[in-house]
């Protein structure tokens, strides 16, 4: 299911000199376990545990000293302690023994040899006050859906993936890159989905996934609350989250509710740290330091547009379009731009920008902001000629540099443009589906630029 990105995160982690253990957090579903059972190969031995099963909790229930717990694991496993050095230990479902991620940090104190890899989702709403995270002792990656390039590789796209990594991509490809990035745009990136149609192609019968998978994230608030309210809050944030996906919103009244503004920004910042949703707040700068406004509107990324797209009940429009910017008045492309943006950023405080100029006679806005070598690139996602892009050419006139992008159905190009006051920058246009290559384009854009 996953091609080179998260195994070639892992790759290097494991190779570091000063290698703290790994927390890879993400929400439920969207594949953690397999990721790390695929980079579990390349070491001698495996040890798989997951907490949820009581004979794999047991012995961290029962934790009094790392050199204990080491061989009991190894001894239940029937591995072989000498070769520990050479050994992966994956501790699944982490969140269901809350001390034990801070055991985590006696395996790098005094086990450094041993290369140790934990998954949970919702740490921070989980655990109790009284449970220390290992500052300094671990590091964090974030997990979400499959990008574009891991969907061609789970459906046997070989030559298409391997084309996409030519810098720039033939021409030739354009039509069917974009038609499979059509179907990647209306399935989304749950692995789960993606690995029916990969094996049985057949579009209808993802609903019943799309349904299982949503309503497991609702059941699933229990976990996330303390009370019979923040229950009900949560359910509604939730469920409202598909349907004002993309868009900037208030908490007051979200999703036409009678809750308060503090109820309804308590439950969407506790999906937030739950990785179901991302609140992007924006920016009104076009250099660095990169400071989001946090008394402006945010807008709402939700975790996967493929289910976005089955909730608010717009798949057959996707189907028939040749422009998926005609889609559901251009936010699920837009939305699916900023999920591949985040599905190549594993960092912790990976983040979605956007810039906003907010006054009395106008307002502007820029779709996303990607920081590039010291400069702030703008990017937009919309079609038509560079004339219609007017809070670009706003942007670009408070911009130290020369430099935009432009995602659209068409073909690769660098055009030169000019802003309103008569600024000459460039724009690269990309398709759609080069988004995920955005960093690999970008350097190509400035040795073109710089010619």
């Amino acid at each position: 299911m996953f091609n080179r990105s998260i195994l070639s995160e892992l790759a290097l982690w494991s190779t570091k000199s000063r290698r703290k253990p790994l927390v890879i957090r993400g929400a439920r579903q969207v594949g953690k376990t397999t990721a790390v059972n695929q980079f579990a190969q390349q070491f001698e031995q495996y040890i798989y545990l997951n907490l949820e099963v009581q004979s794999d909790r047991q012995p961290f229930d029962q934790f009094k000293t790392i050199e204990t717990l080491v061989q009991t694991l190894f001894f239940l496993k029937n591995l072989s302690l000498t070769k520990k050095d050479n050994t992966l230990l994956f501790i699944d479902e982490i969140q269901e023994v809350p001390e034990a991620l801070n055991i985590l940090r006696y395996f790098y104190e005094t086990e450094p040899g041993i290369a140790v890899i934990a998954a949970g989702s919702l740490l921070e709403t989980l655990f109790d006050k009284n449970i220390s995270f290992p500052v300094g002792r671990v590091e964090y990656k974030i997990l979400r859906p499959v990008s574009f390039p891991e969907f061609l590789a789970a459906i046997g796209e070989k030559e298409a993936l391997q084309y996409l990594e030519q810098i720039p991509i033939p021409a030739f490809t354009h039509e069917k890159m974009l038609t499979l990035f059509h179907t990647y745009a209306l399935i989304g990136g749950m692995p789960e989905v993606i690995a029916d149609y990969s094996q049985n192609k057949d579009l209808n019968a993802l609903s019943t996934i799309y349904d299982s998978l949503i309503t497991a994230y609702i059941d699933d608030v229990e976990k996330y609350t303390s009370s019979a309210s923040q229950v009900q809050h949560i359910r509604h944030a939730i469920r409202a989250s598909f349907s004002q996906a993309g868009k900037r919103i208030k908490f007051e009244g979200f999703g036409n509710s009678p809750y308060r503004s503090r109820d309804m920004g308590e439950a969407l910042r506790t999906l937030e740290k739950a990785l179901l949703i991302q609140l992007t707040y924006p920016c009104t700068q076009a250099q660095l330091p990169l400071l989001p406004d946090y008394k402006r509107s945010p807008r709402l990324q939700v975790l996967d547009t493929g289910m976005l797209n089955y909730f608010v009940g717009i798949q057959k429009e996707i189907l028939g379009t040749p422009d998926l910017n005609n889609v559901y008045q251009g936010t699920l492309i837009e939305h699916l731009v900023g999920q591949e943006l985040l599905a190549t950023q594993f960092n912790a405080l990976s983040a979605l920008n956007f810039w906003v100029r907010e006054k009395k006679e106008s307002t502007a806005e820029v779709d996303y902001i990607w920081v590039f070598e010291g400069k702030l690139i703008p990017i937009e996602v919309k079609s038509g000629t560079e004339g219609k892009l007017k809070s670009l050419h706003l942007y670009m006139d408070m911009a130290t540099h020369a430099m935009a992008v432009r995602f659209y159905a068409g073909e690769i190009s660098i055009t030169k443009a000019y802003t309103l006051a008569g600024k000459i920058y460039y724009l690269l246009n990309l398709p759609y589906y080069l988004v995920s290559c955005i960093e690999l384009y970008l350097q190509w854009f400035q040795k073109q630029i710089q010619k």
